[in-house]
């Protein structure tokens, strides 16, 4: 674990901005996608011993179509929609009787995502010695089914505050450096307690290293954290992950890939994320 830290000190200390949440990285830039264009993102991720503590399943989980659509509502104004179509785990163990009802198939499952529908909003530029200030809220829509063992089915909501400073300015040439940061709550429905939520602290931290005008190297931590002093409810479990990868830009689109690290008792223990980006030109006009 020190290891881990010490490299992700590294790539923020010594480490292009482009749109919106960039893959790998799952913390938010303040950068709005230019108004009148949209930007999608695809990826499959690879998780080893993926748990589930809701349905009590322990396994290791594909993710196919990992997709992020966003676009430019106005010139501070962002709409963004993500999830996943489909998850599929191979169960290793299970928790017997499960906490709630499975309908499974064997010793696998699969499910789609629930899937996000946010709003980020650039409140002020970044100046010389002051970085760039947002806020990102939404909610999370119940599109699992609870009974394939993967997604809870419940309506979750947050909102968050953005942060972001470039370093590195050199005359004619981009920021070599984007650090940007994370801060904020979710409040997640308890899904076996009646009249119950849980408050999660939000929280992340990126950089993003611009190696050359077609590589860069990222890296990260983001998670929630269960704010009570006693375990958290089922399904509303602190998670974490640390990320370091590379992007590769290639004509209009940008390639990623990232390994992925747990970093609590309810995270995947390892994994692996590919995925491409593309941003179209300008297709509509803008609100003003």
């Amino acid at each position: 674990m020190k290891r881990l830290f010490a490299g992700l000190i590294l790539v923020l200390t010594t480490s292009l901005a482009a749109f919106a949440q960039q893959r790998p990285l799952l913390t938010e830039d303040v950068d709005i996608t230019p108004p009148g264009t949209f930007e999608i993102a695809a990826g499959v991720d690879f998780f080893q011993k993926a748990k589930f503590p809701l349905s009590g399943l322990n396994g290791d989980l594909t993710r196919v179509g990992d997709i992020r659509v966003r676009t430019g509502f106005a010139p501070n104004v962002e709409i963004q929609v993500e999830g996943v179509l489909q998850n599929f785990l191979a169960i290793n163990t299970q928790t017997t009787p499960s906490p709630i009802p499975l309908n499974l198939d064997g010793n696998s499952t699969n499910d789609n995502g629930d899937f996000l529908i946010s709003t980020k909003i650039k409140l002020r530029s970044e100046t010389k010695n002051i970085p760039a200030l947002g806020f990102k809220f939404g909610f999370e829509m119940p599109n699992s089914d609870q009974a394939r063992g993967i997604g809870t089915n419940q309506i979750n909501v947050f909102g968050k505050v953005l942060l972001q400073k470039r370093f590195g300015r050199t005359k004619g040439k981009a920021p070599r450096v984007n650090i940007f940061g994370n801060l904020g709550i979710a409040i997640m429905t308890a899904p076996l307690e009646k009249f119950t939520q849980n408050d999660l602290l939000l929280y992340g931290l990126a950089g993003i290293y611009k190696v050359s005008d077609r590589i860069s190297l990222v890296s990260e931590v983001n998670g929630r954290l269960n704010t009570r002093s006693g375990a958290a409810p089922l399904g509303t479990e602190s998670v974490g992950q640390f990320r370091i990868g590379t992007q590769i830009k290639a004509s209009s689109l940008r390639f990623d890939t990232a390994a992925v690290f747990g970093l609590t008792k309810f995270s995947p223990r390892t994994g692996i994320t590919f995925g491409v980006t593309y941003q179209s030109p300008n297709i509509f006009k803008p609100a003003q």
